[in-house]
């Protein structure tokens, strides 16, 4: 792979684990947004099938999937997560404090545009069935960003690994933000502190739990994909926009929603400023994968 294409994935890396970190943003979605969704659900695919070979001895079906993984397009993009995570961590939370409304007003101007990507797919195809299922999951995703958070300040090994397993299906299921989950359930600031001061032990558990999560449900998603790819996307949309009320620029600490009242100007600034940046990545490529066909 081309040095320049290298880049342009570490630097996609970097946007996802980005996400990651910022609850209320889905990975899952960023990765949707630059074109690397199904690559990463076929890797990972990929990857478990190919153990699964190894361990029954199948050498030769092990070597075809492994050889099927886009390495030169996942490695970068993995080595970027972990740079936006390590050091995003140590950023995102001053922000989230010191400007809360443009913070979120940013996000949700991404999202927004974002929301172009998933209904493409499924336009032509639209369905009572879709309708359903994006009115669904904008309910589900609405529901679940209204929860209260928890406390959680010293968690148990077990919680950690099963929390974590859980959270990382945000990278597989865009719309659903797997720190917003985190936060849910009291986990968000023990984890950010694990990462900002280097606590391993924390982390290998945290790993390890999310190993697992992202192993097992990558396999689930990409079934559903194959056999139900419209009715997934639909809900995948639904889920979008009910995650919306997370990135609403006037709310309290406990999730209240405010009306609008202070930084009016610049939060719409921002809303409209980066969903245009979304749409001008959206519009690049879709001319770039024209151009390839």
């Amino acid at each position: 792979m081309k040095p320049a294409a290298s880049l342009v994935n570490l630097v996609r890396g970097v946007l996802i684990g980005t996400a990651e970190v910022i609850p209320g943003v889905s990975g899952g979605t960023v990765a949707l947004i630059v074109g690397v969704y199904e690559v990463i659900i076929q890797g990972v695919a990929d990857f478990v099938y190919g153990l699964g070979h190894v361990i029954r001895g199948n050498r030769l079906e092990a070597v075809v999937k492994f050889k099927a993984i886009r390495f030169g397009v996942l490695l970068p993009i993995l080595f970027g997560m972990v740079v936006a995570i390590f050091t995003v961590a140590a950023l995102i939370e001053p922000l989230l404090i010191e400007y809360p409304q443009i913070t979120r007003a940013t996000f949700a101007g991404l999202l927004l545009a974002s929301l172009a990507v998933p209904f493409g797919l499924v336009a032509k195809s639209l369905k009572p069935a879709h309708v359903f299922a994006i009115l669904a999951g904008a309910a589900l995703a609405f529901w679940l960003t209204s929860l209260p958070t928890a406390g959680l300040a010293n968690p148990a090994g077990w919680q950690i690994v099963l929390f974590a397993a859980i959270a990382i299906c945000a990278l597989v299921l865009p719309g659903v933000s797997g720190s917003f989950f985190l936060l849910a359930v009291g986990l968000y600031a023990p984890t950010i502190a694990a990462v900002n001061d280097r606590d391993f032990g924390y982390l290998a558990l945290f790993v390890f739990g999310a190993v697992i999560g992202l192993f097992s449900f990558a396999l689930f998603m990409r079934w559903l994909l194959l056999n139900y790819r419209s009715l997934i996307l639909s809900l995948m949309i639904g889920l979008m926009i009910g995650s919306l009320r997370a990135l609403w620029p006037w709310q309290t600490e406990s999730r209240e929603l405010l009306a609008p009242s202070d930084a009016m100007g610049p939060v719409v600034a921002a809303i409209v400023g980066f969903g245009v940046v979304a749409v001008i990545i959206l519009v690049e490529r879709s001319i770039s994968s024209r151009q390839k066909q």
